[in-house]
C-alpha cells in the first residue's frame, strides 16, 4: 500500500471545513441582517436565503455544496489507489493538482466568480479526476 496519495484528500478534506466556516462566518451576519432569525424554532432552507443575501454571501454556500458534490468521487478514487499501491508518481501528481485546482476554484468561487473562468478551472480539475479514475479501473481490472 502506498499512502502518500490520502494526503491531498485530506488537505481537501480540511479546506472543505475551512470553507463551511467560512460560509458561516458571512452567511450567519448576512442572514441576520435581512431579519432571519436563526433561533427561530421553524427554519428554512439555504436555496430560500440565498435569494435574499448579496451574491457574494451566496456563493460561499453554493461552493461547499460543490466540495461535497464531485470530491466525494475523488476521495472514493484515491482510497482505491493507495489500497492498490498505486498511489505514488503521476498519480500523487494528479491528486495533489486535483486539491489545488479545488481550493482555487473555492477562492475564485468565493471571491469573484466568473463563471468561464470558474469553469475552466472546474474542467481542468475534473481531467485530473478522470485520469485518476481511469487509472484505478485500470489497476483494479488487473488484478
Amino acid at each position: 500500500m502506498t499512502l502518500e496519495i490520502l494526503a491531498p484528500a485530506s488537505v481537501l478534506v480540511l479546506w472543505s471545513i475551512i470553507m463551511l466556516f467560512w460560509m458561516a462566518a458571512t452567511r450567519l451576519p448576512a442572514a441576520k441582517k435581512i431579519g432571519i432569525d436563526i433561533k427561530a424554532s421553524q427554519g428554512g432552507r439555504g436555496e430560500e436565503v440565498d435569494l435574499k443575501v448579496p451574491p457574494s454571501v451566496a456563493w460561499k454556500s453554493h461552493n461547499y455544496k460543490h466540495l461535497m458534490e464531485q470530491p466525494t468521487i475523488f476521495y472514493a478514487v484515491v482510497v482505491i489507489l493507495a489500497l492498490m499501491g498505486a498511489g505514488t508518481g503521476l498519480n500523487l501528481i494528479l491528486a495533489w493538482a486535483y486539491t489545488a485546482l479545488r481550493i482555487i476554484h473555492s477562492v475564485y468561487q468565493a471571491t469573484i466568480n466568473k463563471v468561464a473562468v470558474r469553469f475552466t478551472i472546474f474542467l481542468l480539475s475534473t481531467l485530473c479526476l478522470l485520469v485518476l479514475a481511469i487509472n484505478a479501473v485500470r489497476i483494479t481490472l488487473t488484478l
